[in-house]
């Protein structure tokens, strides 16, 4: 039984490690969710689905059958569409999400029917297609084709649009779970498979990969910057994210792959704890809304420490995790930069300003989420409520993924990359030195003498107290409140971004909507074509007849 059973699945270090986080994200969101869940519908239903994602998502990893992958990639798909209609209101954003994730699965049934085509095999690790030569085009439509239901699971534009949705209006348990962690993980994990295992990349295939990312890192940050919603705003991050690691695989260079896996990994760390700390403040407030919030960190003094690591590791801020991973996938950019053709040297470079230029957008967005939400002056309507910190089991979550983001950072060298990325990626080098070690140390005894400098008496006389202006006139604090989001409104209104915010709000970016105006417009050409009348069916069937009449003539 065992024998016949073998083949199905097969543990390495890639998936090993995925599973294992899996793992971790499960017992995680149902610790979260036993408070924030309590008393609402339907939870025997939810707790049920929660486990089926997981026991699902682990059979997607360490299968080596690409059937049986479909299989539970299909069912994954079953139980994200369940699982967000928890809220009753998403109903829409769920069949949205159904169709999206369920129309790429059709594009992965058509990848996989190719790849048995040309390697007679369905076993993942007999297989070894080349994405050049004589079978070229069917090679590449298969990678392509698998390769979006990737970025659709993920989250990679343009498939991207289920996800800030769902983020607004799923459950915050469901979105830390799956958009935010386990869709990611799957996601990119498959990626990586079918690029270093089941096909031979080519240099444009690799160029194909880093230009997704690089749009999808610079667009989704752009509508981020622009969000007034905490969850809609850590939604497009989740797609913006998504970018680095697609950059990273597409880079070829084991060092980029590396720093891809690793930040895959990361940010579904710091990723999870930013929409579980969001759960917390919205617990609490019973709003997202960041012009409504205020003044939380005395209030809740956890969840701000938790949000404020992981909005300076989403960041790039050292020797925070999500530093590390960028910094290697930035290494494989340079790398690519120094090779020979001109056309991946070029895309390289693009590819590299446009990460950076990412991560520097992405400290600005949450420069403003996090002085809005526990920095800025309390709103009345909040000081009213008396906001205290959340129960224990909501809280410690948040903490022990923030604690992961320190200990990944700090200690990368040492623990994840020792045991899970460098295993799994064989050649890698790293271009320059990264000291993790050593830079915290430094940073800790510089925190710590600017304290102490601060607080010396003979300094107090040099910090000046003065009052708010704007536009040089006085802002009367006790009757404005300044919460940080009107200096973000003013980069919709810039030139050229204007009109590209005003179309991306109107959907002209959105595949879903795009998708759902021209099946209505072949909808409406069918029904005026089929108007009901007895003579208009009449003349369609004799030239039915006389186009039948005239293929069997030839």
């Amino acid at each position: 039984m065992i024998d016949s059973l073998y083949p199905l699945f097969k543990v390495d270090t890639l998936n090993g490690f995925v599973a294992l986080a899996a793992g971790l994200f499960t017992v995680l969101t149902v610790i979260f969710s036993l408070r924030f869940m309590k008393g609402k519908p339907g939870l025997t239903r939810y707790y049920t689905y929660i486990i089926m994602t997981a026991v699902a998502s682990a059979a997607a990893v360490l299968s080596n059958n690409l059937i049986l992958l479909l299989a539970c990639w299909g069912f994954l798909g079953l139980t994200l569409y369940l699982l967000i209609l928890t809220n009753n209101d998403a109903g829409l954003i769920a069949k949205k999400t159904f169709i999206i994730v369920g129309g790429s699965d059709a594009l992965m049934l058509l990848g996989i029917g190719i790849i048995y085509y040309l390697s007679g095999t369905v076993q993942m690790d007999e297989i070894s297609i080349p994405l050049t030569g004589g079978s070229q085009l069917l090679a590449v439509v298969a990678y392509v084709s698998i390769a979006i239901a990737c970025f659709a699971k993920a989250g990679a534009m343009p498939f991207h649009s289920w996800i800030p949705d769902c983020a607004k209006l799923a459950p915050v348990p469901v979105v830390a779970f799956l958009p935010a962690s386990l869709d990611k993980l799957l996601g990119i994990y498959l990626l990586a498979r079918i690029s270093l295992n089941l096909f031979v990349m080519s240099e444009a295939m690799n160029i194909f990969l880093m230009l997704i990312g690089a749009i999808t890192i610079i667009a989704a940050v752009m509508m981020a910057l622009i969000q007034h919603n905490m969850k809609k705003l850590l939604g497009y991050h989740a797609v913006s994210q998504v970018g680095y690691m697609v950059l990273g695989i597409g880079t070829g260079t084991p060092i980029g792959i590396a720093g891809g896996l690793f930040h895959m990994l990361n940010n579904a760390v710091y990723k999870s704890c930013l929409f579980l700390t969001s759960g917390n403040v919205e617990y609490r407030t019973e709003t997202t809304e960041l012009d409504e919030l205020g003044g939380l960190s005395r209030a809740m003094p956890l969840t701000y420490f938790a949000c404020l690591i992981a909005s300076l590791s989403i960041s790039g801020i050292p020797p925070f995790n999500g530093f590390v991973s960028k910094w290697m996938v930035y290494q494989g950019l340079i790398e690519q930069a120094g090779s020979s053709g001109f056309v991946i040297r070029f895309t390289a470079v693009f590819c590299l300003v446009a990460a950076m230029f990412g991560s520097g957008l992405t400290l600005a967005s949450f420069m403003k989420l996090i002085h809005a939400t526990y920095l800025s002056r309390q709103p009345d309507a909040l000081k009213a409520r008396k906001i205290s910190e959340v129960p224990w089991t909501m809280w410690l979550p948040c903490l022990v993924l923030a604690l992961i983001c320190i200990v990944f950072g700090v200690f990368a060298n040492q623990l994840p990359l020792k045991y899970f990325i460098l295993p799994a990626v064989e050649g890698v080098s790293f271009i320059g030195s990264w000291y993790s070690g050593l830079a915290t140390l430094l940073i800790v005894i510089g925190l710590i003498l600017g304290i102490f400098a601060f607080r010396l008496k003979g300094l107090k006389p040099l910090v000046r107290v003065d009052s708010a202006c704007v536009g040089g006139e006085e802002l009367d604090l006790a009757a404005s409140r300044v919460t940080g989001t009107e200096f973000y409104n003013t980069i919709r209104d810039l030139g050229p971004l204007k009109r590209i915010y005003a179309k991306a709000e109107a959907g002209i970016f959105d595949i879903y909507e795009q998708g759902k105006a021209a099946v209505f417009s072949v909808g409406k050409f069918l029904q005026y074509l089929h108007n009901g009348i007895l003579p208009t069916y009449l003349v369609w069937t004799l030239l039915g007849m006389i186009l039948l009449f005239f293929i069997l003539v030839r």
